[in-house]
Parts: structure tokens; C-alpha cells; sequence
């Protein structure tokens, strides 16, 4: 199972429902993928075909929507 949190443009943010217990986001497109921390700070962890100008793009999305993320991450895992 991997719930989508939200869509932008062409990204799809989500979950995979049996991973890593450190909270994380996934982000998919037809481009490519990646995999962003958010604890202890948001950084790039896993990158797989996006360029530099995406990464940054997406790392900002992610920047002004942790909370909803972080919402979401709780809702789904438990607290």
C-alpha cells in the first residue's frame, strides 16, 4: 500500500505503508523518483533519474507543506 498525500503538476507525493520508521516522503513522476527526509531536517535521500532544478523544486514543495506531510505521516503510521 502506498497512500498519495498530494499531487503537484506532474508528482505524485506518497508513502510506502511498510518502510523505515524515520518519517519520510517518496515523490514520483513519468521522469523519475526520490525519496526526501524530513527528520532530523529535509534533505534529499534517494534520487533516481530527477535533475537538480526538480530536486530543488520539489525539495521546496516539501518545505512549505512538511505539515501536511508530517499530518498525514501520523495519521497513517500512528503517532
Amino acid at each position: 500500500m502506498s497512500p498519495t498525500i498530494f499531487r503537484y503538476r506532474n508528482y505524485r507525493f506518497y508513502f510506502f505503508s511498510r518502510e523505515e520508521a524515520r518519517l519520510h516522503v517518496h515523490v514520483i513522476s513519468p521522469d523519475g523518483e526520490a525519496k526526501f527526509w524530513l527528520e532530523p531536517s529535509i534533505e534529499l535521500a534517494v534520487n533516481k533519474g530527477l535533475g537538480t532544478t526538480e530536486l530543488n523544486e520539489l525539495q521546496r514543495i516539501i518545505e512549505e507543506r512538511q505539515n501536511e506531510i508530517r499530518e498525514h505521516w501520523h495519521r497513517h503510521f500512528g503517532a
